[in-house]
């Protein structure tokens, strides 16, 4: 089998709920979001699909680096020879400094994709299955409600019967403290809460607001600083007992020092940003050697999302998948995420990622600049 060329298609996805949900002012015209769906075609008739991010505005330009940089060293390449073609990606990336490793992620999905689909196989059982269902957290909807609302959506979440709860706060201790306090006190004390500062927090903040987590019980204390601040990260831990989960914002290369520097128990890693399937698998396993746990960060784009579903289902240390906001589940027949059981994904039963495009929305959403090939 080899690849025979690349089909981009820019879809439109309206960010309203989203914005709304946070609060935010709206303009008189709200303008899209822009994700890339790339299809990869071979000379057998099967296609990979993936997509890559877009909310920042970068979505058109992602396509075109896609197209112009990345995809032309695999064109003609068999796509079963997922690990040779990773490395000669990596490779090109050691050159492109300004670049994050999203588009090598991105692309690396749509080649495990088409390997999986020509084995006729579910991603997650060729990965070499653990298990075929995984608890999942939800994400808040907002990060600007108050304590009544943040209470209210903490009830709601764990009465569906989703596994933890994460907020994201970052506005300082006075805002943020009686907001965490009333999600402990709308869930009661062994119901899972997480809190995600975004990196919003100085290093006294980020004291101040983790010694009251652990007055609280929470899980896990997520990205309270900025993250290539690691003596800071590693001083700041020293001082809570609650563990900080870091690395999300990352390069592959830079996680390691995460994992292996014996100070952190969680790290951070998704296929978009930790190089795809091949790169999240590999970080899994030097975490796991390291008797540290990779907890898996949302992609917040849907084929990406389902990846990392079929990656969790084949690993031993990650413990819950990320669900945000449902904004960022579209243009898929049916989301694993739409139809969670006691706050559980299943594993797709179809071969390769396991979920149909829903390609009259992607007609519908696809704007100018698409290309097909």
């Amino acid at each position: 089998m080899k690849i025979t060329g690349l089909s981009t298609r820019l879809l439109a996805v309206d960010p309203t709920p989203r914005l709304r949900d946070r609060k935010v002012t709206l303009p008189a015209r709200v303008k899209p979001w822009v994700f890339p769906l790339f299809t990869v075609h071979t000379d057998e008739g099967l296609d990979g699909h993936t997509m890559a991010y877009g909310p920042h505005g970068d979505g058109i330009a992602l396509a075109e680096i896609m197209r112009n940089v990345y995809f032309p060293e695999v064109l003609g390449e068999d796509p079963q020879d997922v690990e040779r073609l990773w490395q000669k990606l990596r490779r090109k990336q050691r050159h492109l400094y300004n670049q994050t490793e999203t588009l090598l992620g991105a692309l690396d999905v749509a080649l495990w994709d088409l390997k999986a689909k020509a084995l006729n196989q579910p991603l997650g059982r060729l990965l070499g299955l653990y298990r075929e269902t995984l608890p999942c957290y939800q994400t808040a909807h907002s990060e600007a409600w108050n304590e009544g609302e943040v209470e209210a959506e903490a009830k709601r979440v764990q009465a569906a019967g989703f596994h933890g709860y994460k907020l994201q706060l970052r506005d300082g201790p006075e805002r943020d403290l009686p907001r965490l306090r009333a999600a402990r006190a709308a869930v009661g004390g062994d119901f899972p809460l997480m809190q995600d500062a975004n990196a919003g927090y100085d290093v006294a903040v980020a004291l101040t607001v983790g010694r009251a987590l652990d007055e609280l019980g929470y899980r896990w204390f997520e990205e309270p600083i900025r993250e290539r601040q690691v003596a800071a990260l590693r001083r700041l831990q020293a001082q809570l007992r609650t563990p900080l989960l870091v690395g999300e914002t990352v390069s592959f290369d830079e996680l390691h020092a995460f994992i292996a520097g014996g100070d952190f128990s969680l790290v951070r890693g998704d296929v978009l940003i930790k190089a795809g399937v091949t790169g999240l698998r590999k970080l899994l396993a030097a975490a796991e050697a390291f008797g540290v746990s990779l907890e898996i960060h949302t992609a917040n784009v849907p084929l990406l999302d389902v990846a990392q579903i079929h990656v969790a289902a084949a690993a031993a240390n990650t413990s819950l998948l990320e669900v945000h906001h449902p904004v960022f589940r579209f243009g898929l027949k049916d989301h694993p995420f739409d139809r969670l059981a006691a706050g559980c994904a299943a594993l797709p039963a179809g071969p390769g990622l396991g979920v149909q495009l829903d390609w009259d929305w992607v007609d519908r959403a696809t704007v100018a600049g698409s290309s097909t090939g």
